[in-house]
């Protein structure tokens, strides 16, 4: 054991710890192209395994944010390492692109194996849901730059798509329907107005909440980010899709129309999907203008599709045949701006 180095607070043994305590999580997101190298400098991927003719690679690196803190008031590690994932994996998906490795990176003041195995297992977990392969990572202790229990996390990406199949917006049409599919909450992004809300109206995050059927307030907002690859594929490929929005960090204003041309803008049809319960009551406590909730959060919808009319039915039935709730939610414009009007 390096003693010397133990008394600077670096626990070395603990690193070796975790690194056992986190192979069968790494080996459960095994895929075809993986190659089995955990331990090793960098992580491997053979591309060749796949039968692609014109491989465009896309990649996404993200973190999670103050969502974190919440984590750390409720001392629940297991699902973080799903939003880090999760916030990756849809970005790529945006393109058409399929996930195929993810790499963690995680760092803390004081390594606590048990901690790190539950934050590394939530990673393991999104990993599976998005059917890609964990093939390395980072766990770095360092005193001094974090408080007792606190951490951070980041993850990247790398997805593959045909070349002649690559979704980037350029076919968008006036007429163009948008087809919603549900969120699982707040997702990973808006924690910092969330906390702030939070402390001003003098909530405590272990605070039972009957609109939430009684659950505790940090248990709701900790929901990990729904994770959409699986579905959305499935849809990409049996429909033409013409542009996929992840529905983060700006909500409606800045996400969708980053698929749009100059020219074209969008009429948001509310009450063609549920607005989720937590999003009426962060509303409520933070006196928040109704119409800016649309500006920061998914409001209900994590992911959107933007077809042809015709598509629709069809896209929305592949989603509810994976248990999705989808829904057509608005249309593309020739007037620029977002709109939002009640049906």
């Amino acid at each position: 054991m390096a003693k010397t180095y133990e008394s600077a607070g670096v626990n070395l043994e603990a690193g070796y710890e975790v690194v056992r305590r986190i192979k069968q999580h790494v080996a459960s997101t095994s895929r075809k192209g993986s190659m089995g190298n955990i331990g090793s400098f960098g992580g491997m991927f053979d591309l060749s395994a796949l039968n692609i003719k014109e491989p465009v690679l896309v990649s996404g690196t993200d973190g999670v944010g103050t969502k974190l803190k919440i984590a750390f008031e409720m001392d629940k590690h297991d699902t973080i390492g799903i939003d880090a994932v999760a916030m990756c994996v849809n970005d790529v998906l945006a393109q058409g692109a399929e996930p195929l490795f993810f790499l963690d990176y995680v760092a803390l003041g004081h390594n606590v194996p048990q901690k790190v195995e539950a934050i590394v297992a939530g990673v393991a977990e999104g990993c599976r849901q998005a059917g890609c392969a964990l093939v390395g990572g980072e766990t770095a202790e360092m005193p001094g730059m974090y408080s007792d229990g606190e951490y951070d996390i980041a993850g990247y990406t790398t997805g593959v798509v045909e070349k002649s199949s690559l979704i980037d917006g350029s076919k968008v049409k006036v007429g163009d329907v948008l087809v919603g599919v549900a969120s699982s909450g707040v997702h990973s992004n808006g924690f910092s107005l969330v906390r702030k809300i939070v402390a001003d109206a003098g909530l405590s995050y272990k605070d039972a909440i009957a609109e939430f059927g009684g659950r505790m307030l940090g248990e709701v907002l900790l929901t990990p980010t729904k994770i959409y690859v699986k579905q959305m594929l499935d849809v990409v490929r049996n429909c033409e899709v013409h542009g996929i929005c992840h529905i983060t960090g700006g909500g409606f204003d800045e996400n969708i129309p980053r698929v749009l041309k100059p020219g074209q803008g969008l009429e948001i049809l509310e009450g063609s999907w549920e607005i989720l319960p937590v999003f009426r009551m962060l509303e409520k406590w933070g006196g928040v203008p109704h119409r800016e909730m649309f500006n920061i959060f998914n409001m209900g919808i994590g992911m959107v599709a933007v077809m042809d009319a015709a598509e629709a039915p069809k896209a929305i039935s592949i989603l509810e045949s994976h248990g999705e709730k989808a829904s057509i939610i608005g249309k593309v414009t020739d007037k620029e701006g977002v709109i939002i009007e009640d049906i």
